[in-house]
């Protein structure tokens, strides 16, 4: 690109598709927040704000790089370093913002996550994409300006994480399509058994798991998570993990302490002799800490709110 920290005989002068680049090049790290969202995010509702803020932060930096005029005049009307907060620092701070959210997407729900091919996806092709997001939009931001000389050492850490960055991530990639290819592989062979243990363990961990799961309600203890479960049934919490997704059908841990929390949560508001027993008192019994993360979850999985269902299944 024809930038003042690229020597003059490798810039390019792409003409009138230079707007149309400069705005897919800005879009990178929203687009790539947007991606984390919807692939990590299970059953969450579209984040419409981020979306707006998105949308928002690329007209303001599309006026900022082509309409010169429309910051002249609001310099003179509200001032240059109005206009500089606005049309400059606002801009880079949001594409910083989208990246931290990516970032934190892609670690939030990793101890929960229970596809592997996906926890490898969170660990490795994401925060390292994410990372290169970051040393670019830093290091170009607020060292590179106006390419000086003594900055040449910060652009070779540039083009030297871009280049490990994306061997990296293919090789990562390489990796995620090579365990898909034997899972595959594994389901035709006949003589192929799930995860390399025989069907009579297996049976007897379903068995297991069916059993702490409804009969012992393990879901009822607060703060449960998938290496506490582990501990209790005396597994590898790999092979826990491997047990709930693929025999149980459940991508995330949370989904299924939802679930078999909800469904217990409705036995009790369906019961007539429970009639005047607080909420907040069901919510605690079976599981949760709170009353909302009781409320969200009881609405995402059955349309209406805990008080609605009572009336409902009393009446």
């Amino acid at each position: 690109m024809s930038l003042s920290n690229v020597a003059p005989e490798f810039r390019l002068e792409p003409g009138l598709w230079w707007g149309v680049l400069y705005l897919a090049s800005s879009a990178i790290p929203g687009v790539f927040m947007l991606y984390c969202f919807y692939l990590f995010e299970d059953e969450a509702a579209h984040p419409v704000g981020l979306i707006i803020l998105l949308v928002l932060s690329l007209v303001v930096n599309q006026i900022g790089f082509q309409l010169p005029n429309v910051i002249a005049w609001f310099s003179l009307v509200a001032g240059e370093w109005m206009a500089g907060t606005i049309f400059r620092t606002l801009p880079d701070l949001s594409q910083l913002f989208f990246a931290a959210l990516a970032v934190f997407w892609a670690v939030r729900g990793w101890r929960e996550d229970l596809v592997e091919s996906r926890r490898r996806l969170r660990s490795v092709v994401v925060t390292l994409q994410a990372f290169i997001i970051f040393v670019v939009l830093v290091m170009e931001n607020y060292f590179l300006r106006d390419g000086q000389a003594q900055y040449a050492l910060f652009r070779n850490i540039i083009q030297f994480a871009i280049s490990f960055g994306s061997l990296g991530a293919l090789l990562a990639l390489l990796n995620f399509d090579y365990a898909k290819v034997e899972q595959v592989l594994n389901k035709v062979s006949a003589t192929a058994v799930a995860d390399g243990f025989p069907n009579d363990t297996l049976h007897s961990e379903v068995a297991m798991l069916n059993k702490v799961l409804k009969e012992d309600k393990v879901y009822r203890e607060h703060g449960l998570t998938i290496a506490k479960l582990a501990q209790i049934m005396a597994l590898p919490e790999y092979r826990l993990r491997a047990l709930i997704n693929k025999h149980l059908g459940y991508r995330n841990f949370n989904a299924l302490l939802h679930e078999y929390r909800i469904e217990d949560a409705c036995s009790m508001l369906s019961e007539s002799n429970r009639k005047q027993l607080p909420i907040l008192t069901i919510a605690l019994s079976v599981g949760y800490q709170s009353i909302t993360p009781f409320n969200n979850a009881f609405r995402q999985l059955k349309g209406i709110t805990p008080t609605e269902y009572r009336k409902s299944a009393n009446s």
